[in-house]
């Protein structure tokens, strides 16, 4: 295997195959406020493309995608994902409403939010400790980062740069609970050299997971008239591939995997993947990992005083 997969991460820590149940909530983002347009790569529904109506209850949400998923799987064990925007950009009293609803649903064995590095706070991460004591649930994070060069992310509208993020990580670390990095390898302006340092730090923080895009150009977002008007070129299918199997090499073996492309609906984006299947570049992506002969962390010599090792000290 190229990389540490998440399924069999999950596999090995449930002891079975767990899917994931993705919840909307009527939310939005900080970024988004007071006229703010948001993440240039951000269109109006966010990434909750496979998700319910936002107006449905979370237990409702939940019931109905996992009877969906355990006939077709016959799946018994299920995190309730809370995917769209940012998910504890609210009040503290809707917050433990939400998260307590799904905690009550049935076979949910961990709960995943997903939001940004810049809203996290002590009083929202002491209310999930209590959370998984009481109901002997996993919490995890999904923690959006994007890149490293801090260029880029004010050049994308980010609202943070890489201070808020590491914060983040390690504020929820603290309590014990899992983490994701979500990383776009492909951003107008970011080279090679940011996917190898993004492996960097993520292994240097010891993160558990992380989730890669391949940039996607969605229909009325500010990257879609940027695009257009040629504001912004885009790096080639190979250069991308490049990157991402380089950024592997650098990436410490013990974290995980869970995504290498982008996965939208054709009607959603003026540009995806190059034009191709996301199968097809995986299966390409495999090609160039074989011809370099490398696996994840296969570079990952770099920390905890590599300089000492490569000289013979008196």
């Amino acid at each position: 295997m190229y990389y540490r997969t998440y399924s069999d991460y999950l596999k090995t820590k449930y002891g079975e195959k767990v899917y994931k149940l993705p919840v909307n909530l009527p939310i939005s983002c900080p970024n988004r406020m007071n006229g703010n347009q948001g993440c240039s790569f951000c269109a109006d529904v966010g990434t909750g493309f496979e998700a319910m109506s936002s107006g449905m209850s979370v237990t409702e949400q939940l019931n109905k995608t996992k009877e969906k998923i355990s006939r077709r799987y016959k799946a018994k064990k299920f995190i309730a994902y809370f995917q769209n925007y940012t998910n504890t950009f609210m009040s503290l009293e809707r917050f433990r409403a939400y998260i307590t609803e799904a905690a009550k649903v049935e076979d949910i064995v961990e709960i995943s939010i997903s939001t940004r590095p810049d809203c996290i706070k002590k009083e929202y991460l002491d209310f999930l400790k209590q959370i998984r004591r009481e109901y002997q649930i996993e919490i995890h994070f999904e923690l959006g980062l994007q890149t490293v060069n801090y260029h880029t992310l004010k050049n994308i509208n980010r609202g943070h740069g890489l201070a808020e993020f590491i914060q983040a990580v390690m504020q929820v670390q603290a309590y014990g609970f899992s983490t994701c990095a979500h990383m776009i390898l492909n951003l107008p302006g970011d080279t090679l050299e940011d996917a190898v340092e993004g492996a960097k730090i993520l292994s240097a923080l010891r993160v558990d997971v992380v989730k890669l895009h391949s940039l996607y150009i969605p229909k009325n977002s500010q990257l879609y008239t940027q695009y257009n008007d040629g504001t912004i070129t885009l790096c080639s299918k190979e250069e991308y591939l490049e990157r991402l199997t380089e950024f592997l090499a650098y990436l410490s073996p013990e974290i995980v995997v869970e995504r290498l492309f982008s996965r939208v609906p054709e009607e959603y984006s003026e540009f995806s993947n190059w034009g191709t299947s996301w199968w097809k570049l995986r299966d390409e992506f495999e090609e160039w990992m074989e011809k370099k002969n490398y696996r994840q962390g296969c570079r990952f010599h770099y920390l905890n005083g590599a300089a000492l090792d490569r000289w013979e000290l008196e």
